[in-house]
């Protein structure tokens, strides 16, 4: 084997082991698709191995591609640590800094809080990495990130903040058309918007409602922003964070002295960055952003 390796070809191979053929590679990488075949065909001469093979569905990888995969990407993550701590001027909060957040967090959460920190960063650039599968912080694949589970390794640094509570919401037209719940067995005369598919959420909404017929939930969906989009829609009633139920003025709080579990949250980041000022800043900020988000949910609460 030759081990001096171009690693643009490295890059190449990956590109076409995620997209599945050459052309969209291509695409993704901004080259023309002749070029992209060269690279591959020039891996495979200096690894001495077989990547992929053709099918009517295009690239199929071989069994070495695969083996290779978790190796090619844990380098393409290095890679992109390495230009953003490059973009980064020593000594100064600025440069690039990328973020991973769950879906509900990054669309309803997550930009208000972005709002004082540019204004007061102006030369930070920011990545949003929107996503419920858990970006690897360990490999620096992300600088900072939002979890709602502690991090077991011990080369990663964790705030926790304060938990987020959940309450029932719905529209106020729904509510005026079908009446507002007074206990939690007038659920049973109403629609109700929760999971499908996942088997945790489906345990809570079963622990939440013991009993309830499941063709109450009209709606279905693991996707919380579509959730609370049905529940803005009037079609039901929702299980929202209870921050954003309550400052939405479509919504009104079903039950609010109903006892909901919380999200436990943890801002993280990796040892290594915890001191370079532009993650420094951004983690410092979104603990004491969350820290607020928590304690507005609480004050509501006791409004």
């Amino acid at each position: 084997m030759n081990r001096t390796i171009d690693w643009n070809d490295q890059r190449a191979f990956l590109a076409v082991l995620d997209a599945g053929s050459l052309s969209a590679a291509a695409r993704q990488m901004g080259v023309a698709q002749p070029t992209m075949r060269a690279r591959i065909e020039a891996l495979e001469q200096a690894l001495g191995v077989r990547l992929f093979t053709r099918s009517v569905r295009g690239l199929v990888p071989t069994a070495e591609a695969r083996a290779l995969g978790d190796a090619a990407r844990a380098m393409a993550r290095a890679s992109d640590a390495f230009v953003r701590a490059a973009a980064s001027p020593p000594g100064l909060a600025e440069g690039v800094v990328r973020i991973s957040v769950s879906d509900f967090i990054g669309l309803e959460v997550l930009p208000a809080m972005l709002v004082p920190l540019r204004q007061g960063h102006p030369a930070l650039r920011l990545e949003i990495d929107i996503s419920n599968a858990p970006a690897n912080v360990l490999e620096q694949e992300v600088d900072v990130a939002v979890r709602m589970y502690p991090p077991r390794q011990e080369a990663l640094v964790a705030q926790k903040v304060p938990a987020i509570r959940l309450g029932l919401f719905a529209h106020a037209g729904y509510l005026e058309a079908r009446g507002m719940p007074k206990t939690a067995d007038d659920l049973r005369d109403h629609d109700l918007i929760g999971p499908d598919r996942s088997p945790a959420e489906r345990q809570l909404a079963r622990a939440l409602f013991p009993g309830l017929d499941d063709r109450r939930f009209v709606i279905r969906t693991d996707n919380h922003p579509a959730q609370l989009a049905a529940a803005r829609a009037g079609l039901g009633i929702a299980l929202v964070q209870r921050a954003i139920g309550r400052r939405d003025p479509q919504l009104r709080e079903v039950l609010p002295g109903l006892v909901l579990p919380s999200l436990d949250a943890w801002i993280v980041t990796h040892d290594s960055l915890r001191t370079l000022p532009r993650v420094r800043v951004v983690f410092d900020h979104l603990v004491a952003a969350f820290r607020a988000y928590g304690k507005d949910a609480v004050r509501e609460v006791g409004r």
